[in-house]
C-alpha cells in the first residue's frame, strides 16, 4: 500500500490539485445538485436515519473517504465505531478491493455506505464509452459479491466527468458524488494541517473529501469529528444527507 500512496502523490498530485481547484472555485465543472435541494424536492416525507437523524431538522455533514481500502482502513473503522460516526467509502478496485476484501465486508457490516471510485483510478473523461463501463462495472460487481449490495453511488477520479459519463452512470444505476470540503491530504502528512483545512471549510450539508490511503489522514479523523460535534454537526452517510430524497442515477451531487 505504501507503493500505491506514493504513486498517487507523484503521478497525480499536480493534476489532482488543478482539478480540485477548478471544481471548488466554481469556475467550471458539471451542473450539480445540493443535498438541501434533493430533500426539498422529495415527495416521500420519510427520512433515512442513523439513530434518529433527520437532516431537514439538524445540522448534518458527511465524511467520505476515497481510494481505499488500505493498510490504514482498519484503524479508521475502529475510530468511526468508537465515535459512532457513519461514513461513505468510495473504493478503488485494483490493489484495494482485491487486496482487502475483509475490510470491504467490515465497512458494510458496520453500517457505512460502500460506493465506487472506479477500478483503476483512470480519468473517465479520457476514456472510450466501453472503457468507462469497465471502470465502473468491475468495482460494482466486486462490491456486490462481497457485501450483497450493489453500489448506487460513485465518485469520478479527480471529480472529472462529462455527459458521456453521466449517461453511462444512468445506465448502470449510479449517481455521481463530488465534494464541498477538501483537506488536500495528498499534499501533506501533517494531521493538524488536515484538521485545520477541514474545519475552515465545513458547513451544513458539507461533503468532506479525505483519503484513508495517506499517512496523515486517519490520525486527523478523531480531531475532525470531535471539533465538528462541538460545533453541533451530526455525521451521516451521503444517502442519509439526501433523505428523504434519493440520489438519481446519472445526476451529480455536491
Amino acid at each position: 500500500m505504501k507503493k500505491t500512496g506514493i504513486s498517487f502523490r507523484t503521478a497525480g498530485t499536480l493534476a489532482a490539485t488543478a482539478a480540485l481547484t477548478l471544481f471548488l472555485s466554481g469556475c467550471s465543472g458539471p451542473d450539480t445538485t445540493a443535498p438541501s435541494a434533493v430533500r426539498a424536492q422529495a415527495a416521500d416525507l420519510r427520512a433515512a436515519h442513523f439513530g434518529t437523524v433527520d437532516c431537514r431538522e439538524v445540522k448534518c455533514i458527511a465524511l467520505t473517504f476515497d481510494a481505499g481500502p488500505s493498510e490504514h482502513s482498519a484503524r479508521l473503522l475502529g475510530i468511526l465505531k468508537e465515535k459512532q460516526v457513519p461514513a461513505t467509502f468510495f473504493l478503488l478496485g485494483k490493489r484495494h478491493i482485491e487486496k482487502y476484501p475483509e475490510l470491504v465486508r467490515r465497512m458494510a457490516d458496520e453500517g457505512h455506505e460502500v460506493a465506487s471510485h472506479t477500478w483503476d483510478h483512470k480519468i473517465l473523461t479520457r476514456l472510450r464509452p466501453e472503457e468507462i463501463r469497465e471502470e465502473l462495472e468491475r468495482p460494482n460487481q466486486e462490491i456486490e459479491r462481497l457485501t450483497g449490495r450493489r453500489p448506487t453511488l460513485m465518485r469520478p477520479p479527480q471529480g472529472r466527468t462529462d455527459d458521456t459519463v453521466h449517461e453511462i452512470c444512468r445506465e448502470l444505476g449510479l449517481a455521481e458524488v463530488l465534494w464541498s470540503v477538501t483537506a488536500k491530504d495528498y499534499t501533506t502528512t501533517d494531521p493538524d494541517l488536515i484538521t485545520r483545512r477541514v474545519l475552515a471549510q465545513a458547513s451544513r450539508d458539507g461533503i468532506i473529501l479525505l483519503h484513508d490511503i495517506y499517512d496523515g489522514t486517519v490520525p486527523a479523523v478523531p480531531g475532525i469529528i470531535d471539533a465538528l460535534k462541538e460545533r453541533g454537526y451530526v455525521f451521516v452517510t451521503v444517502p442519509q444527507l439526501l433523505a428523504p430524497g434519493r440520489a438519481e442515477p446519472g445526476k451529480v451531487y455536491r
